[in-house]
């Protein structure tokens, strides 16, 4: 079982944005371990087929994304939200309304210093998003900023 969620030190991106293929969303300075990786959808955009997966890009090593393609995000409204869930290559979750409950699907992914991007796929529609990172610095003075 995890602790809270409120434990863990948490980034967020500065400004709500449109999912933008290979877009920089965090930069990751130390080895981290991923607990939560969620996206809140801030405005309705114009409906497009967009999909949306992450890829960590570390300073050594090669890139490697982290979650499956999500389904399509054309039915996604204010207030919806996009939650990765445990496990490689498995789809992040898009819940239309409601809450999505990231505690049950802990991410639980190594990270080490590099950025985390967005792959995007067939889009992007013209709505915007932000994004929250909940991690564990898995050394000392590891930490993440949100860009």
């Amino acid at each position: 079982m995890f602790p809270s969620i409120t434990s863990f030190p948490v980034a967020r991106t500065p400004i709500a944005r449109v999912l933008t293929n290979g877009e920089t969303c965090f930069t990751v300075y130390g080895d981290i371990q991923i607990i939560s990786l969620v996206s809140e959808c801030i405005s309705t955009g114009t409906p497009a087929a967009t999909t949306v997966q992450w890829q960590a890009n570390p300073t050594v090593g090669a890139a490697a994304t982290f979650t499956g393609a999500s389904g399509s995000l054309v039915t996604a409204v204010a207030g919806s939200s996009l939650s990765v869930i445990s496990g490689q290559a498995v789809a992040p979750s898009l819940i239309v309304s409601g809450a999505n409950n990231t505690a049950a699907n802990p991410l639980a992914v190594w990270c080490q210093s590099g950025t985390i991007k967005s792959v995007v796929g067939t889009g992007p529609s013209t709505g915007t998003w932000a994004h929250y990172l909940a991690y564990i610095p898995l050394e000392p003075g590891a930490y993440v900023i949100a860009n």
